[in-house]
C-alpha cells in the first residue's frame, strides 16, 4: 500500500488545479488502453482512436514510448510532470520537452522495470513525447477543450464544497479507486507496496481529468505532490448530456439542458460550469422548473441540490424518443 505523510500545513495549502496537459495526457492514456467508461467515451474513442493506431503503425519507437511510459502500472516521471496552477498546455508540453535524454531513459527504466528496449535508447524520446502530445491535444482534446473546461471546473466547485461541509478527510476518501484518508496525517494513494513520502511543507494538488478509468499521483520533490483524478462521471459523460431535440422544442434548449443534467443531484454553481451559461440564466431556469414541478430541491450542509423530481424524469424520457440534439 503506497501512502504520504500529509501533515495540517501541507492540507492547509492544498488546492484544485484544471491542467490542460493532464487532460491531453490523460486522452493519450485513453487512446492506447481502448477501453471506455461510459457511452459518451466509447463515442470519442470511435471518433479518434483510428487515427491514433495509424499513427502508432507508422511510427513503432512512439508505440514503444507510450506502451513503456504510461501503459504500465507506472508512469515514467518525465511525461507526468506534476502541474502548477494557471499552466497553458504549451507551457506544460514545454516541460517534458525540456527533460534530458538520460533522465528520459531513467524514468522509462524505472517504468518499465528493468532494462530498455534497445530501440528505446536513443537522445529524442522527449522530443517525440511532447510530439505525441501535441498531435493528441490538437485533433481530440482542444476542438471540445472549453467544454471539457467546464466539466472540470464543476468538478472543483463540488469538491470545494465538500471540503467546506465535511473536511479534507471526505473529500480525499472519494477521489479515486485506492485513495483514502487513513487517519493519523496518513493518505493512501494507491494499492502498490510503494514506500511512504514526507510531504511536510509540501504543497499537495488535486488535478481533475474527464476520462473515468485513469488517474495517476506526480510529484516536484520536495515541494509539489499532485493527485490525478477523473472528475466525477456524470460531469464528463457529454452523451449523457444531450439534449433530446423534443425537449429543447418544449422548454427551449438551455432550460431542456439544465433539467436533463438533473439526473443526479447539482448546485447552481456545478450547472453554470458545466452548461456555460450564466448564473443568471440558470437561476431563472431552475425557478420555471421548480413552479412546474419538474425540479427539487434540498440542502446538504451549506449547498442547496437540484434534482428531477418524477414528473421531470418522465418528460425527459418522453422527449428522449425523439431525435437527439445538441445542448449547447
Amino acid at each position: 500500500m503506497g501512502w504520504w505523510e500529509v501533515n495540517a500545513d501541507t492540507l492547509a495549502r492544498s488546492r484544485f488545479v484544471v491542467s490542460p496537459l493532464d487532460e491531453a495526457l490523460a486522452c493519450l492514456k485513453l487512446l492506447h488502453a481502448g477501453v471506455a467508461g461510459h457511452p459518451g467515451e466509447r463515442a470519442w474513442l470511435d471518433a479518434h482512436r483510428p487515427a491514433h493506431l495509424r499513427r502508432m503503425a507508422a511510427d513503432p519507437v512512439a508505440a514503444l514510448l507510450v506502451d513503456a511510459g504510461l501503459g504500465r502500472g507506472w508512469n515514467a516521471d518525465f511525461l507526468t510532470p506534476a502541474p502548477a496552477a494557471d499552466l497553458t498546455f504549451e507551457e506544460g508540453v514545454a516541460r517534458i520537452r525540456a527533460t534530458g535524454p538520460d533522465r528520459a531513459r531513467a524514468d522509462l527504466a524505472v517504468s518499465v522495470g528493468g532494462p530498455l528496449p534497445a530501440a528505446l535508447d536513443r537522445d529524442d524520446l522527449p522530443e517525440r513525447a511532447a510530439v505525441l502530445l501535441e498531435e493528441v491535444w490538437a485533433q481530440a482534446v482542444r476542438p471540445d477543450w472549453e467544454r471539457r473546461r467546464r466539466v472540470l471546473e464543476a468538478d472543483v466547485v463540488a469538491r470545494t464544497a465538500q471540503v467546506s461541509r465535511g473536511g479534507w478527510a471526505t473529500v480525499l476518501d472519494a477521489l479515486r479507486p485506492g485513495t483514502r484518508w487513513l487517519g493519523d496525517n496518513r493518505l493512501q494513494i494507491n494499492l502498490r507496496p510503494y514506500p511512504p513520502r514526507e510531504l511536510s511543507g509540501a504543497e499537495l494538488i488535486l488535478v481533475p481529468i474527464t476520462p473515468q478509468r485513469h488517474g495517476w499521483v506526480a510529484w516536484e520533490e520536495p515541494e509539489r505532490y499532485a493527485v490525478v483524478y477523473p472528475c466525477a462521471g456524470t460531469l464528463a459523460d457529454d452523451g449523457a448530456r444531450r439534449v433530446p431535440a423534443a425537449l429543447g422544442a418544449l422548454l427551449g434548449p438551455a432550460r431542456a439542458a439544465v433539467l436533463t443534467l438533473l439526473a443526479t443531484p447539482m448546485s447552481t454553481s456545478q450547472l453554470v460550469g458545466v452548461t456555460g451559461q450564466r448564473l443568471g440564466s440558470v437561476g431563472r431556469h431552475l425557478r420555471v422548473l421548480l413552479d412546474a414541478g419538474l425540479v427539487e430541491r434540498r440542502r446538504a450542509g451549506r449547498s442547496v441540490l437540484y434534482s428531477r423530481t418524477p414528473a421531470g424524469e418522465v418528460l425527459v424520457e418522453a422527449g428522449g424518443a425523439g431525435h437527439a440534439g445538441s445542448a449547447d
